[in-house]
């Protein structure tokens, strides 16, 4: 089941590789494994980003084996020397131009569909991909009850202020889901229903369209103990203040936007039972480049993560059990997740 969701959801869909200032100069690449391919990230000379399979056309070669780093002015295969420009042409290998049947354009690094949106560079492995403005764009307009909500948040414009990996022994499906629902909150988030006290009432915000979850009486700032933390972002509008909204963009990624920040989960699924989990928190350029210290707020959405990730390790025990062999209960706070149920069923359909 796994290889048929990477070959018809993880190679057929968009998919967030990467945040596009992890490249910010000439050279600067991240590797990302999107189903069973490794794709190539490179900034290029003129500051276009390409995205390639890293692989070298002559013998398969992998070309780059580190996940992130710079090279100089081209991409060279350690094998045979294949020479590719950070362009994806083939610049350079042995006996080149004796070869007068290799077309240097034709042979060139294997170039896959990119897109880049909320400072994300998005790939697609399919031949002809999907729409991105009514998948990708249209999931996020979908939740938020408009296509132009996202943008009072600026999020390409926005800085890293902390960066967490998570390896998660759990199959991606169990971590969407979880994601989704919030009958758990009450159970293992009391960091969380304390900020978001409706949170613990069982309906997420996602079981509402257009709906954030409003901040706690006395609760200052999302934080871990509600104390005020940065001012409202301000491109943000009064009506989005003190509120807290979730986004789920099938099939890997997760936008957890809030007053003064946004937390961005990219998930990269491994293997049946394994996920490695990228977060980010984004804020205002000014509070990065003044160095403040983020910890207060980027603690409550950790602790969120590791019990949220507690959770999903501890039903992957029981994936293979007969007792689950259908597939458990939603009960009534949860039947917005059939909807995700029933869009990997007809991935998986074709």
């Amino acid at each position: 089941m796994f290889a048929l969701e990477q070959a018809r959801i993880f190679e057929a869909t968009w998919f967030a590789a990467a945040r596009t200032a992890d490249m910010p100069t000439a050279g600067a690449f991240r590797t990302v494994q999107v189903g069973r391919e490794n794709v190539l990230l490179v900034r290029d000379r003129r500051g276009k980003l390409g995205a390639f399979l890293n692989v070298c056309r002559h013998r398969g070669a992998r070309l780059c084996t580190e996940p992130a780093g710079t090279v100089r002015n081209a991409v060279r295969c350690p094998y045979h020397a294949w020479t590719y420009g950070l362009d994806g042409k083939l610049i350079a290998a042995p006996n080149l131009d004796a070869m007068a049947d290799v077309d240097r354009t034709e042979y060139g690094m294997r170039r896959v569909h990119l897109r880049e949106w909320l400072g994300t560079a998005w790939v697609c492995l399919a031949p002809e991909p999907p729409s991105f403005e009514q998948t990708v764009m249209g999931s996020v307009a979908d939740r938020l009850g408009g296509e132009s909500v996202i943008d009072d948040w600026r999020v390409d414009e926005l800085l890293l202020g902390r960066r967490i990996v998570y390896d998660v022994k759990a199959n991606w499906k169990l971590i969407v889901e979880n994601f989704m629902e919030c009958y758990h909150c009450a159970t293992i988030h009391p960091e969380l229903t304390e900020v978001l006290p409706e949170f613990a009432d069982g309906y997420a915000a996602q079981y509402y369209v257009g709906h954030g979850a409003e901040f706690g009486e006395d609760v200052q700032g999302f934080t871990l103990d509600g104390s005020a933390s940065f001012p409202r972002l301000n491109t943000v509008d009064e009506s989005h203040d003190r509120r807290y909204y979730a986004i789920t963009v099938n099939p890997q990624v997760f936008i957890n936007l809030v007053p003064d920040h946004v937390i961005f989960h990219r998930m990269y699924p491994m293997a049946a039972d394994r996920t490695i989990v990228e977060c980010d928190w984004l804020y205002a350029p000014e509070v990065v480049a003044g160095g403040a210290d983020v910890s207060n707020s980027v603690e409550l959405f950790h602790r969120v993560n590791q019990q949220d990730f507690d959770a999903c390790e501890r039903c992957q025990l029981s994936m293979t059990s007969r007792m689950y062999a259908d597939g458990g209960v939603l009960v009534p706070s949860e039947h917005h997740i059939s909807a995700f149920h029933e869009w990997v069923a007809t991935q998986l359909a074709g």
